[in-house]
């Protein structure tokens, strides 16, 4: 019998690869993105249990790291939570919550935090609202796929297909969309954002020495 999961990934890698054909859409901004300084928007999301959680709750009484991630296939993501397994005890001793945001359903979204160890609370953003909110853009294939041919780079379709094809019943499954890059924010506990970094390229997570120290303005300026 197929289960809940599997369906919703079939669903995600067609999503993905629709999105694939389509290629990318939001390369620039069209008016100032949400910066340093500004209230930082709030959202009712659910969670990997599929309770309805406030975003804001994670600032309610200190400062929150609020990581929005690639999408469950990427390799990215999976360094990304080694890393944060390591970096995970250091923010929580400075008195931040830390949260994940990503792209799956609920089911989808235990399975993957559970499979790759997780260490914090995973809220569900299916349809992008959040990232947009939080100005998120969409990369090149430059800034996505590495060492690869120039079908890649030209977003042939083929490719794609032939691509996810060769992942599919993998942890690498190509799902959800291709084109969003991630990015970490801390807001303090007023709500105002105290740093915000939209990644670059998809392995251009910060270092705890650009997230511990902001951790500890977000303390002193909330």
């Amino acid at each position: 019998m197929t289960s809940l999961v599997d369906k919703q990934i079939e669903s995600a890698e067609k999503e993905w690869l629709d999105l694939w054909k389509k290629g990318p859409t939001r390369l620039r901004w069209d008016k100032v993105p949400l910066q340093v300084g500004d209230v930082a928007p709030d959202f009712e999301l659910q969670d990997t249990s599929g309770n309805s959680v406030q975003l804001s709750d994670f600032w309610s009484n200190g400062p929150a790291l609020i990581l929005f991630w690639r999408h469950y296939g990427c390799s990215c993501g999976v360094d990304r939570a080694n890393l944060l397994k390591d970096e995970y005890d250091d923010y929580i001793k400075l008195g931040a919550s830390v949260v994940v945001i990503g792209q799956g359903e609920p089911e989808r979204s235990l399975d993957y935090s559970q499979r790759n160890g997780i260490p914090c609370s995973v809220l569900c953003d299916p349809t992008f609202t959040v990232y947009e909110a939080f100005d998120l853009l969409e990369g090149k294939p430059s800034q996505i796929v590495y060492d690869a041919p120039d079908e890649y780079l030209k977003i042939d379709y083929e490719t794609g297909a032939e691509l996810q094809k060769s992942r599919h019943g993998t942890d690498g499954g190509l799902v959800d969309s291709p084109w969003q890059l991630p990015g970490e924010f801390v807001v303090d506990q007023k709500g105002i954002v105290r740093l915000a970094h939209r990644y670059q390229h998809c392995e251009d997570w910060p270092t705890p020495s650009v997230l511990i120290p902001a951790i500890k303005e977000a303390n002193w300026e909330g």
